[in-house]
């Protein structure tokens, strides 16, 4: 017994190092898309963008619902958010946790990426991911 308890508290603080989360699974044939802008459109800031999602339901961050999730938005992202790990909350992953569909961005002049991504409950995406293309937008 005594040996157990020093490896198990071994166990326990090496995992604590490398904690991921449990992946909510996606609903089979699940999409996320953009409705507006457009890929290759010209715009003007602030930049209206709406989110469309096909084979789920939107339900708030914290509300652990099946077959339902909430939007985040990559602003000029080369990658995806890391499996198992809650996406991070920055000038690039922007959060939609009341279960928004749209948003009205401030972007500066110039080219810009966007692309949707849809979280669980507590942020993490949906496995397999739900994500959108990425879309290039020109804002003058």
């Amino acid at each position: 017994m005594q040996r157990i308890l020093p490896t198990l508290a071994g166990l326990l603080l090496a995992s604590a190092a490398t904690v991921t989360m449990a992946e909510t699974a996606a609903p089979e044939g699940a999409s996320v898309y953009f409705i507006t802008p457009t890929d290759g459109a010209t715009v003007s800031s602030p930049v209206t963008v709406q989110f469309g999602l096909d084979g789920m339901g939107v339900a708030p961050a914290g509300v652990e619902r099946a077959a339902t999730g909430h939007h985040h938005l990559l602003i000029d992202t080369d990658q995806l958010p890391a499996a198992g790990q809650p996406i991070p909350a920055d000038e690039h992953h922007r959060h939609f946790g009341g279960g928004q569909t749209q948003t009205s961005l401030d972007l500066p002049p110039g080219k810009h990426t966007l692309q949707l991504v849809v979280g669980d409950h507590n942020h993490v995406p949906l496995s397999p991911s739900v994500a959108s293309e990425r879309i290039t937008i020109t804002v003058e």
